[in-house]
């Protein structure tokens, strides 16, 4: 068969035939363009609103720019994926995700439903509107090439164990953003705890078809990097696909900003990003 490919493909002509015959193929990761040719859109969204729809291999990377008022839902299809996701405002690109922030100002370190994730400057740049996983961390950051490397040997972003630094600069470089601009990240579908003497511990998975979905607050650059969590108790690298689905939600926007019954603190940082959109009108 690798031969008949070769001889195929050895003249201009043989390998523009057998590249168009590759038009229609489905790979277990890729991206599915347009968006509402995916198969299955979400319960209550029609097709034509998808502005995303991409599988993500573990050890792969991706990123997109999203509008504002747009629900982003990541799936973890077979219970081993781990979306390690960064956000830049994408009007603003040195105002970026804060872990710090999105701990400190809701007083709590354990993301959830209801949990904002806040820039450096005080703003939501997303909200957690829904989550069946419970599984997520934003105290351990991501992998590196030296962790990944101690562990399975290698962690380039080309090996077969990437580290997700080396991926996130990659998605980052895409956007003309570099290694500096790849701050701390929050992972997702891979839960830590605290234990009482303050070591971290890892909770795992909460099981395969989990989903959690956020709005944006703003115009932001999503990254995600799906790859191993820092303290995944695998000694082998074996992450599972992550499905990415976005939509237009608008409606679901609006709802967060006119709520009056969530924290102050909630408030004032919506409060934030609702000044920051306006005056940018």
């Amino acid at each position: 068969m690798v031969t008949a490919i070769a001889e195929n493909t050895a003249t201009t002509r043989g390998a523009r035939e057998h590249a168009r015959a590759q038009a229609d193929t489905r790979v277990e990761g890729m991206p599915t363009v347009p968006a509402g040719a995916w198969p299955h859109p979400p319960a209550g969204v029609h097709a034509d609103a998808l502005t995303w729809a991409e599988t993500v291999p573990g050890g792969r990377y991706t990123a997109k720019v999203l509008a504002r008022g747009t629900r982003l839902r990541l799936t973890d299809t077979t219970g081993t994926a781990c979306a390690n996701i960064l956000i830049w405002r994408a009007d603003a690109p040195w105002e970026r995700l804060s872990v710090a922030d999105t701990v400190k100002v809701p007083w709590q370190a354990y993301i959830a439903a209801g949990h904002p994730l806040l820039s450096d400057q005080g703003r939501v740049l997303a909200t957690v509107v829904a989550d069946d996983s419970g599984h997520h961390d934003a105290l351990c950051g991501t992998t590196t090439l030296a962790s990944n490397t101690a562990k399975y040997g290698a962690g380039e972003a080309h090996s077969g164990s990437p580290a997700g630094r080396e991926l996130l600069v990659l998605a980052a470089a895409k956007h003309g953003l570099t290694p500096t601009d790849v701050a701390p990240s929050v992972s997702f579908f891979h839960g830590v705890t605290v234990e009482a003497d303050g070591a971290l511990a890892s909770t795992g998975s909460a099981g395969a078809e989990c989903a959690v979905e956020l709005v944006l607050h703003l115009p932001c650059i999503v990254a995600i990097a799906n790859t191993a969590h820092p303290l995944d108790p695998s000694p082998t690298f074996d992450t599972g696909l992550l499905e990415v689905l976005a939509w237009r939600a608008d409606d679901d926007l609006a709802a967060l900003v006119a709520d009056t019954g969530t924290d102050p603190e909630y408030q004032r940082a919506v409060a934030n990003s609702e000044d920051a959109h306006r005056a940018a009108l």
